[in-house]
């Protein structure tokens, strides 16, 4: 089978920390897993069926390509280099936060390594037709979310910047085939609503190729009967069928395409 023209942003699925910050943080391995995208690298990668994944391994609360180079603490504490989780759990032990030339190693190490990534994507993928952002959101929205804190959140958010970064018959024909391949009603996926699209897709968007930035409803596999609360697991049947039906919907979005 062919490659899809479709290249796939991952930036929020890893859990490891940089050796760099060793001996700084406060942080727990539970407050880095509840603060990423947790598995969901397993459920977007599709590996060679699609023509370029991007993916990081480093934790979001460490090193978020999600977000500007301008975008930095004291300003904002849920900017490139955190100081807060989303959910306010403080990073850094008292006084161990990264200065100016630790930052600049954690920019240069990680971050642009990833937008270079995406840059030469965009550049050599061949017949590149549309670039996913791929994430999950918590069930209920957190405490810095842009929605009301504990407000519910559909299955799935689909972002284009309110139609800035596509257009909205690529935006809806996508909402079309998520829906029947994860087999959730329409009036479950909602547009620009509570997330609008983030760095990535802002930057990216329409230069000159398409980009809609996806989020997942945790509670399609961060919930029983599939995952374990104390040890942190997910049973790898549920992210398979997640993967299977993400590949699903992208080769029905293509073949609509064609």
């Amino acid at each position: 089978m062919s490659r899809l023209p479709v290249m796939l942003s991952i930036p929020h699925g890893g859990t490891e920390r940089p050796p760099e910050i060793d001996g700084r943080l406060r942080i727990t391995d539970r407050d880095l897993f509840y603060d990423s995208d947790a598995f969901t690298i397993q459920i977007y990668d599709l590996g060679d069926r699609v023509g370029r994944v991007v993916k990081s391994g480093i934790a979001r609360a460490l090193v978020d390509p999600n977000r500007s180079l301008r975008d930095l603490p004291p300003d904002n504490p849920d900017g490139l280099i955190k100081s807060r989780t989303c959910h306010q759990r403080p990073i850094y032990a008292d006084g161990a936060e990264p200065d100016g030339e630790l930052t600049r190693t954690l920019i240069n190490q990680y971050y642009l390594p990833y937008h270079r990534d995406i840059q030469k994507g965009m550049r050599h993928v061949d017949d590149l037709q549309l670039c996913l952002d791929c994430h999950s959101m918590a069930p209920t929205a957190p405490l810095t979310a842009p929605d009301l804190p504990g407000s519910p959140r559909p299955a799935f958010c689909l972002s284009n910047r309110d139609g800035r970064t596509s257009s909205p018959e690529m935006i809806t024909l996508l909402a079309s085939c998520i829906s029947k391949s994860y087999g959730v009603g329409l009036e479950d996926i909602s547009f620009n609503d509570p997330f609008h699209g983030g760095h990535i897709t802002g930057t990216y968007g329409n230069n000159p190729v398409p980009w809609i930035q996806i989020e997942m409803n945790r509670g399609l596999y961060l919930a029983e009967p599939w995952f374990d609360g104390e040890s942190l697991r997910v049973d790898p049947a549920r992210l398979e069928m997640l993967n299977g039906c993400f590949a699903g919907a992208l080769e029905m979005l293509f073949s609509r395409m064609a």
